[in-house]
This record gives C-alpha cells, structure tokens and sequence, in this order.
C-alpha cells in the first residue's frame, strides 16, 4: 500500500470523529461549523475516486463510533462492527465530495458544491435515521441544540435544515483552502449562509406564548441489586410525597419508574393515586413490565400511563421504537448472542401501535392540559413530536432512563435533543429522567430553570411556559429531506447529459468536435 494510503487509513477516521466534539458532553457547538473541513480537504486529496469512497466510509465509522462510543459497555467489540456497516453510508458521499472538490474548482462549480455536498449529507443522515439502523442519533444538525439562531432555524425545517445549514458552512470554508480562483465565491457562500440563518431567526412565525403550566418532575436516582425496583418506587413515593402545597398541574416520573403491571397490581396503583390526592395533580408513571395491551397481545411493553386521584384513568402510550440491541435484537435467530456479551434485552418488548396524547382534568373537571408521551430515544425522531403537536399536544414530555450509560455522553446527549424538538414544534418539552440528565425546555428550545445532574437524587418543580399557534416545521414537515433528495438527482442526470451529449458529437473518425490541446489533450473546461 502506498505511504499516502496508510496515512489516509489513519487520518479519516480521526477527521470524521471531530465533530462529535460539538455535542454534549463536550459542547463544543462552534466546532460544528468547521469540524467538517479536514475531511473535506482529505478526501479532496485522495487522488482517486476508489481512496475517496475509503476516505469517506472510515471517517464516517470514526464519526459513528465517536458519537455513540459510550453503547460500549451494551455492545461491546459488535459495536465496531455496526459502525463499520453504517459508515458504507459515507462512502458514496466521499466520492461526491472527491468529484467536486478534486479538481480545478470555478466560481460556478463552487456554487455548486455549496449545495450538492451538504445534500448528499443530509440523504446519509435520513437513511440511517431508519429505526432499525440505529435511529436518528448524532445528527450533526442537533449539535446546535443550544445555539437561539440555529433552533430557529429548526423552527422552519427541523433538525434536517440546520445540518444543511452546517455543512454548508463547512464546505464553503474548506473551498477557502482549494479554490484560490473563486476563494471569494466561497466567502460569500460562508456570508449567504449567516445571512439566511439571521432571516430565518428574525422572520420565522413563532407560536406566542399562552399562560404556564407547574410541572414537577421525580429523579429517585441510580439503583442496582435485585430489589432495586422496589427501593426506586419507594423512593419515587417519597419524593412525590415531599411536594404537596406545591400547587401542580402534572408530576413526572421517568422511564421503567413501576417495575410492575400496574392494572394487575391495584396496591400499588392506589398508593400512586394516593399520591395525586395528596399533590393535587395527576401522575405520569412508566411501568416496564409484562402487560396485555387493549387488543389482547401479552408481553413486555414499556408503558406511559397516567394516575390520577382515582387510580389509574385509562390514558396509556405504549412506546412504538424501541432500541435495537436494547430492548428488541434484530433477527434473533441469527443474532441473539449479541444479547449475552452486553445488555441487550434477553426478551423482546412489544411495541405499541399508536401514538397517544393525554388530557389532564381542567380547572372545572373538564379537560385541561394534553400532554404527548414519548418514551427513552423516540425524542430523537422529530416525526414523533410533530405528529403529537399536529394531534394538539401543548406540552411534550419524554421519559428516559441512562442509567447504563451514567458516566458517559449519553445523559447530556439525550437530554438536548428535548430544545431540537421544542423549537421544531413551538411546544414546551419536559425530559424526566430516572438516574439525570432531567431538564426542562421552552417552546423557543430555551432551557427553563436547573437541570437536575446524573449526581442527584430529587424533585424538582418548573413553571413551563406554554405556547399557542404553530411553526413552519409542524405546518410543512420534513421539505429539507425532499430537496436534499432531488438536489443529488438533479446532479446527477445533468452530469449522465454532459456525458451523452459529448457522445454524441463523436465523428466516424472518433473526433469529438472539442478543441484539443497542442498535445491531442481537451482543453480544460469550467463550471460544475
């Protein structure tokens, strides 16, 4: 192998992890916006088509691995293989981005790699946003989470139009470096980027804020041993206990909180209704237990239901996308001993069929707050927000649980994502959490009081803003993903009409009618 191509096999995954930086628990957000460049610049100089697809396929297993290296202790050395697999991804776009950048780069093909390049991104992150890929984690997109300008822009097409915006950004800056004959072309990319971001944030339609609901939400803290259940619930009731007076419209526990079937277990559910007389409002617990859904099917769902003064109310949400090799093993029959060398699942949960939305009682015992569960990871699909939103969810709440992966990125990573769907949506989002990170967000994505830690055992009370009206992205959906779909294609079949026009002035001689160089060579051309 030549030296060049060992140094690329070293380089390319380490300049496809840097991004990574950007996001929680680093939060380097900055570092999105050039972290791409020296992968760029690297498959530029891969000197052939076949070195650019390599280039591309491991930075792309260095950017996956970065992001989700702290599945290890669950998937230990399979998680090399998966990231492997999912990198292929990056291999197409690395020759997307050898052809062009590779080469002689004119003002209009400049223009060109603005927008071609970071739409062959967003088709990576589209494709492995599929569920049984992995979902949509580490989109590079959501490393703004806590940037106010790029959750506007969320506001108008999700977390897909802020990785175009950034890797945009990204590719206008590397052209700096390459295109020294149209370097001011790319500078005014870089400045027509900032100029739609600000546009986007001063005229983008926001919803108005409409009154603020009291929101608490219950953290009991880190459990092991074989009677953790029962010590967490225990200690759930007793923090729950500990705000009566507190004047609440909703108490919060997080994922897997009842370790029991609560309908089979009326003890238990009268000691959580016990608790809502006591508070005045009504709980929101998730049972992770061997249940019989509304149509007759037994098995282990995780489940959202709602307690209130009276026992249970009937509203349940059973979650619908569960965690590959973590609550469900793809292929069993081929693949369950994945299950034995980490933490996958010995038994697959059951999935849900619908999405819920949730009507809190009313000041006048009617119907007041409705509320939109979404359990663990399904906060990273922002279709699952939106369809809540649409179904006149005023208030988002997703239950998580991080306790296999405290002392990792994964807590902070997961609890940002709550801001992405906030802004997506114009909705508030409570992100309650059994072991931290617990936070709570506005409908602008700005974070509403103190988060509480993966250090802390409490209850913590917010007044979550409200908001009426709705936003572009709620109203229009995923249009990014559609345009990053017909942009390559485009591309595409003008390069497929290039090549059959120049076929077609081919002589009987061979002459092609092109101007040749004084050594039989074409004249080299520009543009795109």
């Amino acid at each position: 192998m030549p030296r060049s191509g060992r140094w690329h096999d070293c380089l390319a995954p380490l300049a496809g992890a840097l991004p990574s930086l950007a996001f929680p628990a680093p939060a380097l957000w900055w570092l999105a916006g050039v972290g791409l460049v020296p992968w760029l610049l690297l498959i530029r100089s891969a000197g052939s088509g076949r070195r650019a697809a390599l280039d591309g396929w491991l930075g792309g297993t260095g950017y996956l691995l970065a992001v989700h290296h702290w599945l290890m202790p669950s998937l230990h050395v399979f998680i090399l293989v998966l990231a492997a697999l999912l990198g292929l991804l990056w291999a197409p776009w690395g020759l997307l981005v050898f052809r062009m950048l590779g080469r002689p780069v004119s003002a209009a093909a400049v223009v060109c790699a603005v927008v071609v390049v970071p739409c062959g991104w967003l088709m990576i992150e589209l494709a492995r946003s599929w569920e049984a890929l992995g979902g949509p984690w580490g989109l590079l997109g959501a490393s703004q989470w806590q940037v106010a300008p790029a959750l506007r822009v969320a506001s108008v097409g999700g977390v897909w139009l802020v990785s175009l915006v950034v890797v945009a950004v990204n590719t206008a800056v590397a052209l700096l470096f390459v295109a020294s004959a149209a370097r001011a072309v790319a500078a005014v990319g870089i400045v027509v980027c900032g100029l739609a971001v600000a546009a986007m944030a001063k005229w983008a339609p926001q919803p108005e804020e409409s009154g603020v609901a009291r929101i608490a939400v219950v953290q009991p803290g880190v459990f092991t041993g074989t009677d953790s259940a029962e010590r967490r619930l225990a200690v759930s009731e007793r923090l729950t206990g500990s705000l009566a007076g507190r004047d609440l419209d909703l108490v919060v526990w997080g994922e897997s909180s009842v370790g029991m079937d609560l309908p089979a277990r009326p003890d238990v559910a009268a000691r959580i209704a016990a608790l809502s007389r006591r508070v005045g409002a009504d709980v929101l617990v998730n049972a992770d237990a061997r249940q019989t859904d509304r149509s007759g099917r037994t098995g282990i769902f995780k489940s959202a239901m709602l307690v209130g003064p009276d026992g249970l109310t009937g509203d349940r949400y059973d979650k619908m996308r569960l965690v590959p090799f973590g609550e469900y093993v793809p292929a069993r029959s081929a693949l369950g001993w994945v299950a034995s060398m980490g933490r996958a699942a010995g038994e697959d949960r059951l999935r849900g069929t619908r999405q819920v939305t949730m009507s809190l009682p009313g000041a006048d015992g009617g119907n007041g707050l409705r509320v939109g569960p979404l359990i663990c990871f399904e906060s990273a699909f922002p279709d699952m927000s939106r369809r809540l939103t649409r179904d006149g969810a005023q208030l988002l709440i997703a239950q998580s649980s991080t306790s296999s992966f405290q002392h990792g990125w994964a807590p902070a990573q997961h609890a940002s994502l709550g801001a992405l769907r906030a802004a997506e949506n114009g909705r508030p989002v409570v992100h309650a959490t059994l072991t931290g990170v617990s936070t709570v967000y506005g409908p602008q994505g700005a974070r509403v009081g103190a988060p509480l830690g993966t250090d802390a055992s409490g209850a913590a009370v917010f007044d979550v803003p409200l908001a009426t009206g709705t936003t572009l992205y709620v109203r229009l959906g995923d249009w990014p993903a559609q345009v990053a779909a017909a942009v390559p294609a485009l591309y595409c079949a003008y390069g497929a009409s290039r090549s059959l026009m120049g076929r077609g002035r081919v002589g009987p001689t061979g002459a092609t009618g092109e101007p040749a160089g004084a050594a039989g060579e074409p004249v080299a051309r520009s543009g795109p």
